[in-house]
């Protein structure tokens, strides 16, 4: 894992009004997914932390590691839609 943000994704999400220039990779940690309720993985597989209880969804995008902005967009654009969708499915149950 790096310990910076790709330049590329910092600019992507920028034109989305969103500044991650500060941000840098998080490492999930098992005392984090076993307190969670949803993980959302991107193809670790086996190599992630696996709880009882706890409801796992593999998004299969696009790794944008090295890839310029014009190749970063539409992997921005669709974890927004997969985001929008998860929220919209999960706000419901939460009310």
């Amino acid at each position: 894992m790096t310990s910076t943000i790709n330049p590329a994704a910092v600019e992507a999400m920028a034109e989305a009004g969103i500044d991650i220039i500060a941000q840098t990779p998080k490492i999930l940690t098992p005392d984090t997914v076993a307190t969670s309720d949803v993980v959302i993985t991107m193809g670790c597989g086996d190599n992630c932390p696996n709880f009882p209880g706890v409801e796992y969804r593999d998004w299969k995008l696009d790794d944008p590691a090295g890839k310029g902005v014009d190749a970063v967009r539409p992997i921005r654009d669709q974890i927004r839609t997969l985001v929008e969708e998860l929220i919209a499915e999960l706000l419901p149950a939460h009310r």
